[in-house]
């Protein structure tokens, strides 16, 4: 039987439970100390060295066996049989698994030696140990990229472009665009606003008048204070128009509070004075000190009030000058892709006004709802209350299997939808049938919209004479043209892809 270990050996074995695990760790633990002891002191040599070694060859030696002795298991009585072993004290774990030889004193020392030389050699490099020592790393990254980005011309970067919004080729259509009623110009939807400005202040310099008046309309967004300007305006206007002579009439005072709070605010106001003829001049005042400035209407204007009637009513009866919005009609031949929709984003966003005017309209449907109403009628305004989009883009398809495309705000009504596939047929004055998937017939009703019907943001319909249109040309011995839009669409005809 081999030797117990003694001393401290003994009690790192008996800490450490005599495993294989406990005899690695033990290894590894006693490499670290033995290198860091070389470390602190300087190596021995001749006699001292041998002894170093024999000491330690002898310590490793004591650890095996005290390793061996602990695996071994229970012991045996010697007046048992050779080879059978009692089971009662068998340990379960000592059962399942066989005990792992430790190794060599020759392996144990080289491993030793080989620790100690990566430790020294080889220290581990640390990384970031905090948040903040990242952020911080990431920043400089960052800021280094920029540098690189700003100064192309530097030796070793290479200035990568700025990726492009690419359109996708497959899009039913390239976006959402607008006509200016007064230029013509076809515009994007984030042009339309400055466009129309523009072009309204470039329009003084041929008519003052009505570029004045629509600018009090189209740059006031607020519908309740220009309604309440412009019949404060056209009050002014009257008073001179029923009364001539009667010089009060023919100034009016600027700092005037009426005139400060429904005039002045609006924008566009003071052109319109300027342009019908007044001019502003300052006045003392009577009876105290200082001065006051009036608009007075000049002698020309005088001269000839119908005009100022005139302006009056040009006033009153205009409205704000809106881009319409472009139909982009497109015609195409029959294609198995006439329900796929692919649509830009346009057709889901919303603009601030838009938002505005979508939470003005719930806010009504609300108090409408509060009221006793049925239950058709409180489900038909919910309906109207989902406008989850702004445009719908449609597609007809035809008797000869050609498929008619437009652009339409969700809101328009089906009068709009059959008066622009009316325009696009030959024969524009028979009656016709738009029919929705699931076959529901569509009605030309003013009071019913697109979205109402279900036809956003997208929809394909079927197009189809009137049934009795039918029966008096098949009665007349003729069929119904298969072709039925005009042919300078059909010229343009393309490939749905």
């Amino acid at each position: 039987m081999a030797p117990r270990p003694r001393g401290a050996a003994r009690r790192l074995s008996r800490a450490l439970g005599g495993t294989s695990a406990a005899a690695i760790f033990s290894f590894r633990w006693l490499a670290a100390c033995s290198s860091s002891t070389r470390a602190l002191r300087p190596p021995p040599r001749g006699p001292r060295r041998r002894a170093a070694a024999a000491t330690m060859k002898k310590f490793f030696q004591e650890i095996k066996a005290d390793i061996k002795f602990k695996s071994a298991g229970p012991g045996q009585k010697l007046t048992d049989p050779a080879g059978e072993k009692t089971s009662k004290g068998k340990s379960p774990q000592l059962s399942l698994r066989q005990p792992r030889q430790g190794p060599t004193d020759e392996a144990q020392m080289a491993a030793a030696a080989a620790l100690a030389r990566l430790e020294q050699k080889q220290p581990r490099a640390r990384g970031p140990t905090s948040q903040d020592s990242i952020r911080n790393q990431v920043r400089k990254e960052l800021q280094a990229e920029a540098t690189s980005s700003n100064n192309p011309g530097a030796p070793g970067t290479n200035s990568v472009p700025e990726p492009k919004e690419e359109i996708s080729p497959h899009l039913a259509v390239p976006g959402v665009f607008f006509i200016c009623p007064l230029t013509g110009v076809t515009l994007r939807r984030d042009q339309r606003d400055a466009h129309i400005k523009q072009a309204i202040l470039s329009h003084f310099s041929t008519d003052p008048v009505a570029a004045s008046i629509m600018k009090i309309h189209t740059f006031n967004r607020d519908r309740d204070r220009v309604k309440l300007g412009v019949d404060t305006i056209a009050k002014y206007l009257d008073n001179i128009h029923l009364h001539p002579e009667e010089e009060k009439y023919q100034k009016i005072k600027l700092q005037n509070k009426v005139f400060q709070e429904r005039i002045s605010c609006l924008e566009g106001s003071h052109e319109f004075f300027e342009a019908i003829g007044f001019k502003k001049v300052t006045l003392p005042v009577p009876n105290q000190e200082g001065q006051e400035e009036f608009y007075i209407l000049g002698e020309d204007a005088r001269a000839q009030p119908q005009n100022l009637e005139r302006h009056k009513q040009q006033l009153l009866g205009a409205e704000p000058v809106r881009a319409t919005l472009d139909r982009q009609l497109r015609v195409f031949r029959p294609s198995a892709l006439a329900s796929h929709f692919e649509l830009p984003s346009d057709f889901f966003s919303l603009t601030a006004e838009e938002v505005k005017r979508e939470q003005r309209l719930r806010t009504e449907a609300v108090e409408r709802l509060s009221s006793l109403r049925t239950k058709a009628m409180r489900e038909k305004e919910e309906q109207r209350e989902l406008r989850k989009y702004t445009y719908a883009l449609l597609r007809v398809r035809l008797p000869d299997g050609c498929l008619l495309q437009g652009t339409f705000y969700a809101r328009e009504k089906l009068s709009v939808l059959f008066r622009f596939v009316r325009e696009a047929l030959q024969n524009d004055w028979l009656p016709f049938e738009l029919r929705a998937s699931g076959g529901q017939k569509l009605e030309e009703n003013e009071a019913l919209a697109l979205n109402e019907c279900g036809l956003v943001p997208s929809a394909l319909l079927t197009f189809s004479w009137d049934a009795s249109v039918l029966e008096d040309i098949r009665a007349a011995g003729a069929e119904p043209a298969k072709s039925v839009l005009r042919p300078e669409l059909l010229a343009a005809i393309e490939q749905l892809s």
